[in-house]
């Protein structure tokens, strides 16, 4: 397997940035502290520090930093660093907590870290890696909904509004002729801003006819009835996005590169773990979100298989389908067009790759200025 899919796993006309939570697949806003290390800090400390605050959501698309944690590949590149976690339910939390310096690095979907480094014309954050592509669907009743050309008059539920997936559904309605107010998401098709964890319920109710949501929501709903009539894999080149990257505060990487560097080892080791015992990756994924701290309790088989193989862990940040996602969503009116220059530096990911005999990847024109 190449860059192997291995199959894993407020805003007005006149407001310039996305508006409101903007967490790629989120469940909310408060972050939860994850105490449960696997591996105690053992050896010389990275950078003389004594930990690296690392942040992440308690979904498969997260499925690099939860499984790295749960086999404790990340405290092992760290040595005697030790690895403090938190878990967060949304992307604009996640930023504060980046900018506040309660966490260094962190795992956050494509539209917040357009958001975050907008926002604060370019000084807050960089994205270092890539981490996973795809795992994002249309899923429909099919009761109501029979084919893509059923979806007049009906109401489709996003996780928020201006997030990764909102912003693809109003940009998918647009291209087939639908005529949709962004911001009250009233229209043609009335898109619904649902958070993720209400979704299924609110599904199974009827209160929505479908939902364009991340995993393991889609397969919720699929294991509820549901069909998932597109898969947003086929909506791009090579089957290829960005739905989750790496991002570190800008300060933190020009004052612990070497710590950066660790944690990258370690994501890099991660990912091609996952794709060489993809059956243990499974297993270590589920108990992960099994944790407390985490999302609570393990997936069950007919939602944790499907969610687990419509993942593509990646190492590659796929940086052109960023800039394509800031374009869909000035296009949609929820954003003000952002000069993404210097919003990547992939110099310590691409040491890392050569390190370990793979090749670079490319930052798309939007590396340092």
């Amino acid at each position: 397997m190449s860059a192997v899919r291995h199959r894993l796993l407020a805003a007005t006309a006149t407001v310039p940035l996305l508006i409101g939570a903007l967490g790629a697949c989120g469940y909310g806003s408060e972050a939860k502290k994850d105490t449960s290390s696997v591996v105690a800090p053992k050896g010389a400390k990275t950078d003389g520090l004594d930990q690296v605050k690392i942040g992440f959501f308690g979904n498969t698309t997260h499925a690099t930093p939860l499984i790295g944690l749960q086999k404790g590949l990340f405290q092992k590149e760290l040595g005697g660093t030790a690895v403090k976690s938190s878990v967060f339910n949304a992307g604009p939390a996640e930023i504060e907590a980046l900018n506040s310096g309660a966490i260094d690095i962190g795992w956050i979907g494509p539209s917040p870290s357009i958001n975050g480094y907008a926002k604060s014309h370019g000084t807050s954050l960089k994205i270092i890696s890539g981490s996973a592509s795809g795992g994002v669907s249309l899923v429909v009743n099919p009761k109501k909904i029979k084919s893509l050309n059923d979806l007049k008059g009906k109401t489709i539920a996003t996780p928020q509004l201006g997030n990764t997936q909102d912003v693809a559904l109003l940009n998918y309605l647009a291209e087939k002729g639908y005529k949709v107010d962004a911001t009250t998401g009233k229209g043609d098709v009335t898109v619904q801003r649902t958070d993720n964890k209400v979704t299924p319920t609110a599904f199974e109710q009827g209160s929505i006819d479908g939902a364009w949501v991340p995993e393991p929501t889609a397969s919720k709903l699929v294991a509820q009835g549901g069909k998932a009539i597109l898969d947003e894999k086929k909506l791009w080149k090579d089957g290829k996005f960005v739905i989750t990257n790496v991002i570190v505060s800008q300060k933190f990487l020009k004052e612990h590169p070497k710590a950066v560097e660790a944690v990258l080892r370690a994501s890099v080791k991660t990912n091609a773990w996952i794709r060489t015992h993809p059956a243990e990756a499974k297993k270590a994924l589920n108990a992960k979100l099994a944790d407390p701290q985490i999302a609570g309790k393990a997936l069950p088989e007919n939602v944790i298989d499907p969610a687990f193989r419509n993942i593509d862990v990646t190492d590659d940040p796929l940086a052109a389908t960023l800039q394509q996602e800031a374009d869909h969503a000035v296009k949609a009116g929820l954003l003000k067009a952002p000069d993404l220059k210097g919003i990547y530096d992939l110099t310590l990911l691409n040491k890392v790759l050569k390190s370990e005999g793979k090749r670079p990847v490319d930052d798309a024109g939007l590396g340092s200025k």
